[in-house]
């Protein structure tokens, strides 16, 4: 049974020993009421080891964990179709948690295709849904499109659709995410940049409001070493993690099978985040295949806390095969995953390799 975790520490054997040998001393002080004497403070449990894979059979996944202490999941299902949502106490209690559909694709017209990596934030009192979607008589001319709702319960109220986020051009993009610096909301997203030979960069702008681009667009990265372009030269999903005086964008790269992986890049917390000259690139991946522990195409993370409030954990999906027969896009086996990681002597995160999977009884 675990030690309930209100409850204050117990003493240690030496405390103990040296509180027998001065017994006689002690016992002729009076005790302090015990109203004086004041409480210590509760330490939080331990965080439980995680079983992986967390959730099955969903990609590009996304953990917000919200100020009622609670985690919520959404991430793309197979069908491309919809878009669900999870909550939990634990983040090992989204692999059981009950899981609603708070949109789905229309049927004719925009938003009708390919709905693909949501992301759920919480932005001056409203809960906002960043997603990809196409026509649904055009799969792929996919673009950005945000979702609001004003309930203080992402579960009830409306979903309204504020409409697509326009950047400079209309092209192929993806993947928004959404952090604030020193005061300043910023989107992150993938984009085909005309006259580029790619798929997709990472582009940077600031934000007039939770759907709006306001600043200038800038490029971060393009695929430019052979690791990023496998199959597809691409950069996507990107995620931001600010830490040690800097901010760390984690991208994915290549295409969606075991040559998927993750890149690196790194700003000083002081320098303006919209010349691209104030991100270095890292020229290897920080977090690719294993066969050791069997995990291929990790890929499209991003980062949460564990239950203590301290430990951090990386978010990702990966599959348990190379093998995969047709287009990557079509095997339904991404699972969200998710691990704890911790941090070079030189400030910058050290993610280590993929998790095996979790050992069952019997298995």
């Amino acid at each position: 049974m675990s030690r309930d975790p209100a409850l204050p520490e117990p003493p240690s054997r030496r405390l103990l020993l040296k509180g027998a040998a001065a017994a006689g001393a002690l016992a002729a002080v009076p005790a302090a009421p015990a109203a004086a004497r004041p409480a210590e403070p509760a330490r939080p449990p331990e965080p439980a080891p995680f079983v992986n894979p967390l959730v099955r059979n969903r990609a590009d996944p996304h953990i917000h964990r919200h100020k009622d202490g609670r985690y919520y999941f959404t991430a793309t299902a197979p069908e491309y179709d919809r878009i669900v949502l999870r909550r939990s106490r634990t983040l090992n209690g989204l692999g059981a948690a009950a899981e609603s559909v708070i949109w789905r694709a229309h049927p004719t017209g925009p938003m009708g295709a390919h709905i693909w990596a949501p992301e759920l934030h919480r932005i001056g009192g409203k809960w906002y849904v960043y997603f990809a979607s196409a026509p649904a008589e055009d799969v792929w001319a996919i673009r950005i499109w945000v979702l609001e709702n004003a309930h203080p319960d992402p579960f009830q109220g409306t979903w309204v659709e504020k409409g697509q986020v326009k950047t400079a051009w209309e092209t192929f993009s993806l993947d928004a995410t959404t952090f604030t610096h020193r005061g300043r909301r910023y989107l992150a997203w993938a984009q085909h940049e005309p006259g580029m030979d790619n798929n997709t960069g990472i582009f940077l702008s600031e934000m007039a409001n939770p759907w709006t681009l306001k600043g200038p667009q800038v490029r971060l990265s393009t695929p430019e070493y052979d690791w990023e372009c496998i199959g597809f030269k691409v950069n996507e999903g990107p995620y931001v993690l600010k830490r040690n005086g800097r901010l760390f964008m984690t991208y994915s790269a290549s295409a969606t099978d075991a040559n998927y992986c993750v890149g690196l890049l790194t700003a000083d917390a002081d320098s303006h985040l919209l010349d691209p000259l104030s991100w270095s690139k890292s020229p290897t991946p920080v977090f690719t295949s294993d066969d050791t522990t069997r995990q291929y195409g990790p890929g499209h993370n991003c980062f949460t806390v564990a239950e203590d409030g301290r430990t951090d954990v990386l978010v990702y999906h990966a599959r348990q095969y190379k093998e995969i027969a047709g287009d990557p896009l079509n095997d339904p086996n991404r699972h969200t995953r998710v691990q704890t990681f911790g941090w070079k002597p030189d400030g910058t995160p050290d993610f280590g390799t993929p998790v095996a999977d979790t050992a069952t009884a019997g298995g």
